[in-house]
């Protein structure tokens, strides 16, 4: 455990505000989250990544922990892998190893930043793979009782950016590790986007679809280290059959997929792309001008700027076109979660 000399958290999120917590700590053990649980039992608690899918909306009024776990197990079996993974890895750097020891299964999951704790809280997925179709387990700390909990990828109630710690679990466990099944028979998934391009490639290889993966991000989506922002700022909203039928009738290149017989998902980046948003800006905070889905940092924002921003977005897409746009990125307020609502309410 180490309490850090700065209250910054600037360096620790990557939006990049400039905003304050009362105190930062770095946890190495599971002994040590539980200790400052104990030790501060009575202030508001959070614990943080690399911030790579959150806003803090104002100062942060108690402790943030640094999820510093380590550690990869690695066992093969018949089948496949098994990866029994610490939650303070990082999630990139995971994927890349995989690919280097000729692991296959992570590989369109490249480049999505955070830490592997982080991933199966918001399910994360991209280009046609999510973590829950990879998933074995997920070990969650219960921070009331000390106790390590292994819980089943259907027990974590998996859905689209969702899953129990978001649920039921929110704000009582943190998760320690995260356990992962890879096949060795490999099916590339390449259906999806960009990706179709592939289809035609002789001999396709893991490392195709990873280097693919990762330079369709690096062209679409801003590298945080260079401009501020926490990727995908909204969800893709998943609307009735018979909605997306009637939008399609006055747009008829618009991009949908099928949820199920009576849901159909649409693609928020192309909303907001056709309401003119790209490079719309806010003070500080601005549209990006490339990736319409992805809300930045372009010059010194603060929390208002953002919040006023993603504000003018959800409005101007209902406006247009009857469609609420939920943010996928998470609020923080001066003690707990908080929503886009609630905080352009007060």
């Amino acid at each position: 455990m180490k309490t850090l000399p700065t209250k910054s958290l600037k360096p620790f999120h990557t939006f990049g505000l400039d905003v304050d917590a009362k105190e930062i700590i770095e946890a190495h053990s599971v002994e040590d989250i539980l200790a400052i649980w104990r030790d501060k039992e009575s202030e508001p608690k959070l614990i943080l990544g690399e911030g790579s899918n959150l806003l803090f909306c104002e100062d942060y009024a108690g402790i943030v922990i640094l999820n510093r776990l380590k550690g990869i197990e690695v066992e093969e079996i018949v089948t496949g892998w098994r990866l029994h993974v610490a939650g303070g890895e990082n999630w990139h750097d995971l994927v890349r190893w995989t690919v280097e020891q000729n692991i296959p299964g992570l590989e369109n999951l490249a480049l999505i930043p955070g830490l592997v704790g982080s991933a199966p809280i918001q399910n994360i997925g991209a280009y046609g793979v999510e973590l829950n179709d990879r998933c074995e387990y997920v070990d969650a700390l219960m921070l009331d009782s000390g106790e390590i909990v292994r819980l089943t990828a259907e027990e974590c109630e998996f859905g689209y950016r969702d899953s129990i710690f978001k649920g039921r679990l929110k704000n009582k466990a943190m998760i320690v590790a995260v356990g992962l099944l890879l096949p060795k028979v490999w099916h590339p998934v390449i259906g999806y986007g960009a990706l179709n391009e592939l289809a035609d490639k002789q001999d396709l290889s893991v490392l195709d679809v990873f280097n693919e993966v990762c330079t369709i991000r690096n062209e679409k989506l801003p590298n945080p280290k260079e401009i501020g922002n926490a990727g995908s700022f909204f969800k893709n909203p998943v609307v009735s059959k018979s909605q997306a039928d009637n939008l399609e009738v006055h747009y008829d290149k618009m991009p949908r997929f099928t949820v199920s017989d009576d849901e159909v998902k649409l693609a928020a980046g192309w909303l907001i792309d056709q309401c003119g948003l790209k490079g719309c800006r806010i003070g500080g905070a601005s549209v990006h001008e490339k990736q319409a889905l992805v809300l930045t940092n372009a010059e010194s924002a603060t929390a208002s700027d953002v919040v006023a921003l993603a504000k003018h977005v959800v409005d101007t897409v209902n406006a247009k076109f009857g469609v609420t746009l939920e943010h996928e990125v998470r609020f923080i307020g001066a003690s707990a979660e908080t929503t886009l609502e609630a905080v352009c309410q007060r």
